[in-house]
């Protein structure tokens, strides 16, 4: 078994280093800067307008209250829903793991990849809203898989292409939900939840160990807690996940800056260093950086690239999954939600834990020697520089629970997400196969409990790279209809011209349905 192991994790990394350092982050930032270039830098030009139409109308009845459409769900529970996905592990762990393994320099590289991938997100939901269509259920069905099927496929002579590549997203979608988004995520929450609330009646009984470590029966008991919870929330359906994430969100993100802001201003003298680090080591490595010796520009680029994806999956086309079950008709108005997700995960909450971690001194900003090896733990560390009572490691807690519910929300989110990639591929027996899948989903978080390496994680990661590519292809082949998408909403909502026509969607039945309510409801 070790043996097969041991082969399975040799070619996950080779495909892996395939995948992401020799041509995933290349497109990626490649095609950020392609779709920035192309909208003319719309996150900068029109920033007052998408932040007033995002943080702005968060009071505004129409973005948040509930929809009674049962096919779709508010813009803001859309976006709740989505950052349930995008705001987990990554942003504690995922940040510490970058610097860790490629300095503070992986930092600057985090915003490069956020900053260009604010238009590729916006892209990814412009198209998800103009492709989107109904389901077996009567609710809405949006992603990837079918801008790649009816954009790219609609294409002269690219038909079988574009049928090909939405598989293979949707494929490996479903996939990374049972890793990245399931077993990966329920298995950070066991291991920092019970180290850090230690029951000794429980964690002192073993029930296997393997060269990787050993597995509690207080690990046991939290993963099937997990299981029985998440499984509740997930079978209740889209509505139900996303009131769950509404609620949580919000209330964990604010929280999590708060108490990252304190410590970021108790050492307030550090944060020159700390930025100087960060743009210093961008682009060269200091001899003197220890923790990161042998790092090469290379390394930086891609650690802190390949981390901000993992953190707000710009470029993967996942969100867009459940941004199209938004009650929104216009596409650039849920593209809009698009921009702000990654630069409330990315800028802010990553930002966050960088600066956290920089400045409280669980690193040496000169050798790049830390107080720990555990890129969780060098975030808890973080914290109890500033929350320790006596021996008392308030820190500790607070990032274990904080971890648990980031990763949470995550769980929650995936489950949409390879949902409706099993959905895509099942065709008319999705309504069956769509149950399976949950039911096994819920069932596999146990199994993330009681792991004892990190293949599933690592694999996961490949699949994620895979999700990218073909995404990546559909949304580069349709940048002129993003384009179009773009400067009809800007002559009409920016500009005020009232003699152009909105583009709505791809089919010419729900476009005119859309215009109707438009008129009808007289919705900006």
């Amino acid at each position: 078994m070790n043996s097969f192991l041991d082969i399975l994790v040799k070619y996950n990394d080779i495909l892996n280093s395939f995948v992401w350092s020799k041509v995933g982050v290349w497109l990626l930032i490649a095609t950020g800067i392609l779709l920035t270039i192309l909208t003319k830098a719309f996150q900068v030009t029109h920033f007052k307008h998408w932040m007033k139409k995002t943080v702005g109308s968060l009071f505004d009845s129409k973005v948040k209250g509930h929809t009674d459409d049962k096919a779709s769900i508010s813009q803001f529970q859309a976006l709740c829903t989505a950052l349930a996905a995008t705001v987990g592990v990554g942003n504690i762990a995922g940040v510490a793991a970058a610097i860790m393994t490629g300095g503070p320099g992986a930092v600057f590289w985090m915003w490069v990849a956020a900053f260009f991938g604010m238009m590729t997100n916006y892209s990814e939901n412009i198209l998800g809203i103009y492709f989107r269509r109904k389901n077996h259920a009567d609710e809405w069905s949006g992603g990837a898989m079918y801008y790649l099927e009816d954009g790219l496929g609609g294409y002269k002579g690219m038909k079988g292409l574009g049928k090909a590549l939405a598989v293979i997203f949707a494929v490996c979608a479903a996939l990374a939900s049972f890793g990245i988004g399931n077993m990966g995520q329920v298995n950070k929450i066991v291991i920092n939840f019970t180290s850090a609330f230690r029951i000794p009646a429980l964690s002192d009984v073993v029930l296997y160990s393997t060269e990787s470590g050993s597995v509690t029966l207080y690990m046991f008991l939290v993963g099937a807690v997990l299981m029985l919870v998440v499984g509740v929330v997930i079978l209740g359906g889209l509505q139900r996940i996303a009131a769950v994430a509404e609620k949580i969100i919000p209330f964990m993100v604010v929280v999590y800056i708060v108490g990252a802001l304190i410590i970021i201003f108790g050492n307030v003298t550090v944060i020159p260093h700390a930025f100087k680090a960060i743009f210093g080591m961008a682009f060269t490595k200091q001899a003197a950086w220890g923790g990161a010796a042998g790092i090469t520009l290379k390394t930086i680029v891609t650690m802190g690239c390949k981390r901000g994806v993992f953190s707000n999956e710009a470029g993967l086309g996942s969100s867009v999954m459940v941004h199209s079950n938004s009650n929104v008709l216009e596409p650039v108005k849920q593209g809009i939600w698009g921009i702000f997700e990654v630069f409330a995960d990315t800028i802010v909450v990553c930002t966050m834990t960088a600066l956290t971690i920089l400045t409280s001194g669980v690193i040496n900003l000169e050798t790049g020697e830390a107080v720990t090896d555990s890129d969780s733990t060098l975030v808890a560390e973080a914290f109890n520089s500033v929350f320790r009572i006596g021996n008392i490691e308030l820190g500790r807690y607070f990032i274990a629970l904080a971890i648990l519910l980031f990763a949470f929300t995550t769980i929650l989110g995936w489950s949409h997400y390879g949902s409706k990639a099993v959905e895509y591929l099942a065709g008319e027996k999705a309504p069956l196969v769509t149950k399976i899948y949950k039911v096994l989903f819920v069932f596999m978080i146990l199994s993330g409990a009681l792991m004892t390496s990190s293949i599933a994680w690592d694999i996961s990661d490949t699949f994620n790279g895979l999700m990218m590519l073909p995404n990546l292809i559909g949304v580069i082949s349709l940048s002129p209809l993003i384009l179009k998408l773009t400067k009809n909403y800007t002559d009409r909502r920016i500009k005020g011209k009232t003699d152009v026509r909105p583009m709505l969607s791809h089919f010419p039945e729900i476009e005119e349905e859309n215009i109707k309510k438009i008129e009808e409801t007289g919705e900006e």
